[in-house]
Protein backbone atom coordinates (compact mmCIF):
# COMPACT_ATOMS: atom_id res chain seq x y z
CA UNK A 1 0.00 0.00 0.00
CA UNK A 2 1.30 3.04 -0.97
CA UNK A 3 2.28 5.97 1.85
CA UNK A 4 1.20 9.00 1.77
CA UNK A 5 2.50 12.14 4.00
CA UNK A 6 -0.12 15.10 5.15
CA UNK A 7 1.33 18.12 6.40
CA UNK A 8 -0.79 20.43 7.68
CA UNK A 9 -0.98 22.95 11.20
CA UNK A 10 -4.68 22.15 11.15
CA UNK A 11 -5.76 19.00 13.11
CA UNK A 12 -8.65 19.36 11.18
CA UNK A 13 -7.80 19.48 7.59
CA UNK A 14 -4.95 16.79 8.33
CA UNK A 15 -7.86 14.40 9.23
CA UNK A 16 -10.41 15.49 7.35
CA UNK A 17 -7.98 14.64 4.27
CA UNK A 18 -6.62 11.18 5.92
CA UNK A 19 -10.41 10.74 6.07
CA UNK A 20 -10.99 10.55 2.51
CA UNK A 21 -8.18 8.68 1.37
CA UNK A 22 -6.67 6.21 4.55
CA UNK A 23 -9.24 3.16 2.51
CA UNK A 24 -6.63 3.18 -0.26
CA UNK A 25 -3.06 4.65 1.44
CA UNK A 26 -1.34 4.11 4.43
CA UNK A 27 -1.51 7.93 6.20
CA UNK A 28 0.93 10.36 8.24
CA UNK A 29 -0.27 13.45 9.51
CA UNK A 30 2.22 15.49 10.52
CA UNK A 31 1.16 19.17 12.55
CA UNK A 32 4.57 21.56 11.88
CA UNK A 33 6.81 21.82 8.51
CA UNK A 34 9.79 20.53 11.24
CA UNK A 35 8.02 17.48 12.15
CA UNK A 36 6.87 16.93 8.58
CA UNK A 37 10.63 17.33 6.88
CA UNK A 38 11.87 15.00 9.32
CA UNK A 39 8.93 12.32 8.72
CA UNK A 40 9.57 12.86 4.90
CA UNK A 41 13.28 12.02 5.40
CA UNK A 42 12.28 8.48 7.50
CA UNK A 43 10.00 7.50 5.40
CA UNK A 44 9.33 6.12 2.21
CA UNK A 45 6.12 8.08 0.69
CA UNK A 46 5.16 7.66 -2.73
CA UNK A 47 3.18 11.61 -2.30
CA UNK A 48 3.05 14.73 -0.22
CA UNK A 49 -0.22 16.30 0.42
CA UNK A 50 1.80 19.75 1.90
CA UNK A 51 -0.63 22.75 3.31
CA UNK A 52 0.96 26.51 2.25
CA UNK A 53 -0.06 28.77 4.92
CA UNK A 54 2.02 27.53 8.29
CA UNK A 55 3.52 29.30 11.36
CA UNK A 56 7.19 29.67 11.16
CA UNK A 57 8.06 27.66 7.99
CA UNK A 58 5.42 27.92 5.60
CA UNK A 59 5.06 25.54 2.85
CA UNK A 60 6.55 27.42 0.26
CA UNK A 61 10.34 27.18 2.29
CA UNK A 62 9.08 23.52 3.44
CA UNK A 63 9.03 22.56 -0.20
CA UNK A 64 12.43 24.22 -1.37
CA UNK A 65 13.54 21.61 1.44
CA UNK A 66 12.18 18.36 0.06
CA UNK A 67 13.27 19.64 -3.65
CA UNK A 68 16.96 20.09 -2.15
CA UNK A 69 17.26 17.05 -0.24
CA UNK A 70 18.38 14.07 -2.44
CA UNK A 71 16.35 11.33 -0.26
CA UNK A 72 13.04 13.53 -0.87
CA UNK A 73 13.58 14.94 -4.07
CA UNK A 74 11.54 12.84 -6.72
CA UNK A 75 8.59 12.63 -4.01
CA UNK A 76 6.06 14.53 -5.71
CA UNK A 77 4.32 17.22 -3.79
CA UNK A 78 0.54 18.45 -4.17
CA UNK A 79 0.34 22.31 -2.65
CA UNK A 80 -3.73 22.37 -0.57
CA UNK A 81 -3.95 25.99 0.25
CA UNK A 82 -6.66 28.74 0.53
CA UNK A 83 -4.71 30.94 -1.55
CA UNK A 84 -6.22 30.89 -4.64
CA UNK A 85 -4.38 33.60 -6.25
CA UNK A 86 -2.65 32.42 -9.44
CA UNK A 87 0.71 34.05 -8.69
CA UNK A 88 0.82 31.90 -5.52
CA UNK A 89 0.12 28.79 -7.65
CA UNK A 90 2.98 29.74 -10.37
CA UNK A 91 5.20 29.60 -7.53
CA UNK A 92 4.26 26.65 -5.89
CA UNK A 93 4.82 24.94 -9.48
CA UNK A 94 8.05 26.65 -10.53
CA UNK A 95 8.99 25.39 -6.80
CA UNK A 96 8.70 22.04 -7.84
CA UNK A 97 4.89 21.11 -6.98
CA UNK A 98 2.90 18.92 -9.26
CA UNK A 99 -0.46 20.22 -8.22
CA UNK A 100 -1.81 23.03 -6.54
CA UNK A 101 -5.67 22.46 -5.06
CA UNK A 102 -7.48 24.91 -3.27
CA UNK A 103 -9.84 25.01 -0.35
CA UNK A 104 -12.65 24.53 -0.23
CA UNK A 105 -11.86 21.12 -2.12
CA UNK A 106 -14.02 18.42 -3.84
CA UNK A 107 -13.49 15.05 -1.83
CA UNK A 108 -13.81 13.10 -5.62
CA UNK A 109 -10.97 15.36 -7.12
CA UNK A 110 -9.12 14.81 -4.25
CA UNK A 111 -8.91 11.10 -4.81
CA UNK A 112 -8.14 11.74 -8.69
CA UNK A 113 -5.59 14.13 -8.37
CA UNK A 114 -4.01 11.76 -5.51
CA UNK A 115 -4.45 8.87 -7.80
CA UNK A 116 -2.95 10.33 -10.91
CA UNK A 117 -0.05 11.79 -9.18
CA UNK A 118 0.60 8.23 -7.88
CA UNK A 119 0.72 6.43 -10.72
CA UNK A 120 2.83 8.61 -12.44
CA UNK A 121 5.56 8.65 -9.46
CA UNK A 122 5.64 4.91 -10.08
CA UNK A 123 6.01 5.14 -13.86
CA UNK A 124 9.13 7.62 -13.67
CA UNK A 125 10.32 5.40 -10.24
CA UNK A 126 9.73 2.38 -12.66
CA UNK A 127 12.20 4.43 -15.59
CA UNK A 128 14.50 4.94 -13.45
CA UNK A 129 15.24 1.83 -11.93
CA UNK A 130 15.31 0.26 -14.90
CA UNK A 131 18.34 2.13 -16.03
CA UNK A 132 19.95 1.83 -12.70
CA UNK A 133 20.09 -1.59 -12.18
CA UNK A 134 22.49 -4.64 -13.09
CA UNK A 135 20.95 -7.07 -15.30
CA UNK A 136 22.73 -10.12 -14.09
CA UNK A 137 21.73 -9.37 -10.34
CA UNK A 138 19.19 -6.98 -10.01
CA UNK A 139 20.97 -4.88 -7.75
CA UNK A 140 21.46 -0.92 -8.64
CA UNK A 141 24.94 -0.62 -10.75
CA UNK A 142 27.33 1.01 -10.86
CA UNK A 143 25.93 4.42 -12.47
CA UNK A 144 23.38 4.36 -9.77
CA UNK A 145 25.71 3.81 -6.89
CA UNK A 146 28.02 6.45 -8.57
CA UNK A 147 25.03 8.94 -8.15
CA UNK A 148 23.14 7.97 -5.29
CA UNK A 149 26.15 7.28 -3.06
CA UNK A 150 27.66 10.78 -3.17
CA UNK A 151 24.06 11.86 -2.28
CA UNK A 152 24.06 10.02 0.92
CA UNK A 153 27.39 11.53 1.49
CA UNK A 154 25.78 14.86 1.14
CA UNK A 155 22.97 13.99 3.19
CA UNK A 156 25.35 12.74 5.96
CA UNK A 157 27.30 16.08 6.26
CA UNK A 158 24.37 17.94 6.69
CA UNK A 159 22.45 16.44 8.76
CA UNK A 160 25.96 15.34 11.08
CA UNK A 161 25.06 11.06 10.61
CA UNK A 162 27.61 8.43 10.74
CA UNK A 163 28.21 6.97 7.28
CA UNK A 164 29.47 3.37 6.37
CA UNK A 165 31.10 2.42 3.01
CA UNK A 166 31.94 -0.90 2.43
CA UNK A 167 33.38 -3.34 -0.37
CA UNK A 168 33.68 -7.08 -0.17
CA UNK A 169 34.02 -9.49 -3.23
CA UNK A 170 33.76 -13.30 -3.88
CA UNK A 171 36.84 -15.29 -2.44
CA UNK A 172 39.05 -16.79 -4.59
CA UNK A 173 36.46 -16.23 -7.64
CA UNK A 174 38.30 -16.57 -10.55
CA UNK A 175 39.14 -19.83 -9.48
CA UNK A 176 35.49 -21.03 -9.30
CA UNK A 177 35.05 -19.94 -12.59
CA UNK A 178 38.34 -21.98 -14.28
CA UNK A 179 36.68 -25.11 -12.17
CA UNK A 180 32.62 -24.60 -12.72
CA UNK A 181 32.82 -22.28 -15.56
CA UNK A 182 31.31 -18.99 -16.55
CA UNK A 183 27.48 -19.57 -16.24
CA UNK A 184 28.17 -21.07 -12.69
CA UNK A 185 29.86 -18.72 -11.68
CA UNK A 186 27.25 -15.78 -12.87
CA UNK A 187 24.52 -17.77 -10.81
CA UNK A 188 27.11 -17.24 -7.59
CA UNK A 189 27.39 -13.91 -7.95
CA UNK A 190 23.61 -13.55 -8.34
CA UNK A 191 23.25 -15.60 -5.41
CA UNK A 192 25.75 -13.70 -3.47
CA UNK A 193 23.83 -10.48 -4.75
CA UNK A 194 20.38 -11.50 -3.55
CA UNK A 195 21.77 -12.79 -0.19
CA UNK A 196 23.84 -9.48 0.70
CA UNK A 197 20.49 -7.03 -0.63
CA UNK A 198 18.10 -8.71 1.42
CA UNK A 199 20.00 -7.04 4.44
CA UNK A 200 20.23 -3.44 2.93
CA UNK A 201 15.97 -2.66 3.33
CA UNK A 202 16.51 0.86 4.89
CA UNK A 203 15.73 4.13 2.79
CA UNK A 204 18.92 5.07 3.24
CA UNK A 205 21.04 2.17 2.01
CA UNK A 206 22.56 1.48 -1.39
CA UNK A 207 24.05 -1.64 -2.28
CA UNK A 208 25.11 -1.74 -5.58
CA UNK A 209 27.43 -4.52 -8.41
CA UNK A 210 30.40 -2.78 -8.51
CA UNK A 211 31.93 -4.93 -11.03
CA UNK A 212 32.51 -8.50 -11.73
CA UNK A 213 32.83 -10.45 -8.40
CA UNK A 214 32.71 -7.56 -6.24
CA UNK A 215 30.15 -4.90 -4.78
CA UNK A 216 30.04 -1.98 -2.68
CA UNK A 217 27.26 -0.75 0.10
CA UNK A 218 26.84 2.69 2.03
CA UNK A 219 24.28 2.62 4.94
CA UNK A 220 23.68 6.18 7.01
CA UNK A 221 22.65 6.24 10.48
CA UNK A 222 24.47 3.37 11.97
CA UNK A 223 27.62 3.75 14.24
CA UNK A 224 30.92 1.61 13.32
CA UNK A 225 30.72 -0.84 15.90
CA UNK A 226 27.27 -1.81 14.87
CA UNK A 227 28.18 -1.36 10.96
CA UNK A 228 30.84 -4.05 11.78
CA UNK A 229 28.58 -6.54 13.23
CA UNK A 230 25.97 -5.80 10.32
CA UNK A 231 28.45 -6.69 7.72
CA UNK A 232 29.43 -9.59 9.81
CA UNK A 233 25.64 -11.15 9.40
CA UNK A 234 26.12 -10.24 5.65
CA UNK A 235 29.21 -12.05 5.28
CA UNK A 236 27.81 -15.40 7.49
CA UNK A 237 24.69 -15.22 5.38
CA UNK A 238 26.54 -15.79 2.03
CA UNK A 239 28.66 -18.45 3.65
CA UNK A 240 25.76 -19.94 5.15
CA UNK A 241 24.30 -20.25 1.38
CA UNK A 242 27.00 -23.66 1.29
CA UNK A 243 27.83 -23.11 -2.02
CA UNK A 244 30.56 -25.75 -2.88
CA UNK A 245 33.95 -24.51 -4.10
CA UNK A 246 37.03 -25.21 -5.27
CA UNK A 247 38.31 -28.09 -2.85
CA UNK A 248 41.62 -27.28 -3.11
CA UNK A 249 40.60 -23.71 -2.04
CA UNK A 250 37.73 -23.60 0.40
CA UNK A 251 34.56 -25.53 1.07
CA UNK A 252 32.26 -23.20 0.25
CA UNK A 253 32.17 -19.52 -1.56
CA UNK A 254 32.60 -16.81 0.66
CA UNK A 255 33.35 -13.15 0.82
CA UNK A 256 35.61 -11.06 2.00
CA UNK A 257 34.25 -7.58 3.17
CA UNK A 258 36.50 -3.89 3.88
CA UNK A 259 34.71 -0.83 5.54
CA UNK A 260 35.08 2.36 7.04
CA UNK A 261 32.52 4.17 9.29
CA UNK A 262 32.98 8.22 9.91
CA UNK A 263 30.68 11.37 10.71
CA UNK A 264 32.22 12.96 7.77
CA UNK A 265 32.37 17.07 7.30
CA UNK A 266 32.54 19.75 4.55
CA UNK A 267 36.34 19.02 4.01
CA UNK A 268 36.28 15.49 4.20
CA UNK A 269 36.35 14.06 0.53
CA UNK A 270 34.10 10.57 -0.22
CA UNK A 271 37.18 9.17 -2.31
CA UNK A 272 39.33 9.11 0.71
CA UNK A 273 37.14 6.65 2.26
CA UNK A 274 36.45 4.76 -0.50
CA UNK A 275 40.33 3.58 -0.86
CA UNK A 276 40.21 3.03 3.21
CA UNK A 277 37.49 0.95 2.89
CA UNK A 278 39.38 -1.09 -0.27
CA UNK A 279 42.40 -1.27 1.90
CA UNK A 280 40.25 -2.77 4.57
CA UNK A 281 38.92 -5.13 1.93
CA UNK A 282 42.98 -6.22 0.67
CA UNK A 283 43.72 -6.98 4.71
CA UNK A 284 40.60 -8.96 5.05
CA UNK A 285 42.45 -10.99 2.43
CA UNK A 286 45.80 -10.91 3.60
CA UNK A 287 44.60 -12.38 6.88
CA UNK A 288 42.66 -15.24 5.65
CA UNK A 289 39.56 -14.15 3.60
CA UNK A 290 36.22 -14.92 4.59
CA UNK A 291 35.97 -12.19 7.37
CA UNK A 292 35.52 -8.22 7.85
CA UNK A 293 38.23 -5.54 8.28
CA UNK A 294 36.35 -2.61 9.37
CA UNK A 295 37.94 1.22 10.32
CA UNK A 296 36.52 4.03 12.47
CA UNK A 297 37.72 7.51 11.90
CA UNK A 298 40.33 7.42 14.02
CA UNK A 299 41.71 4.19 12.33
CA UNK A 300 41.16 1.76 14.58
CA UNK A 301 40.34 -1.90 13.33
CA UNK A 302 38.34 -4.35 13.74
CA UNK A 303 38.64 -7.61 12.25
CA UNK A 304 37.42 -11.00 13.06
CA UNK A 305 39.32 -14.04 13.89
Amino acid sequence: MDKILVIDDSPVQSEFLCSILKDDYEMTACHTAQEGLEAARRGSFSLILLDVVMPGMDGFMLLQELKSADLTKYVPVILITSLADVQYEERGLLLGAVDYVTKPFSPVIIKARVNTHIQLYHYQMQFKEQAMVDELTGVANRRRYEGESMARWREAIRFELPFSVCMFDIDKFKMYNDMFGHPAGDQVIAGVAKTASAFFQRSTDLFARYGGEEFVAVFVGSDAQPAYEFMKSVRQAVEDLHIPHDPSVSQWVTISAGGVTIVPKAEDKFDTYLKLADAMLYDAKRFGRNMVVWSNQNREQWRER
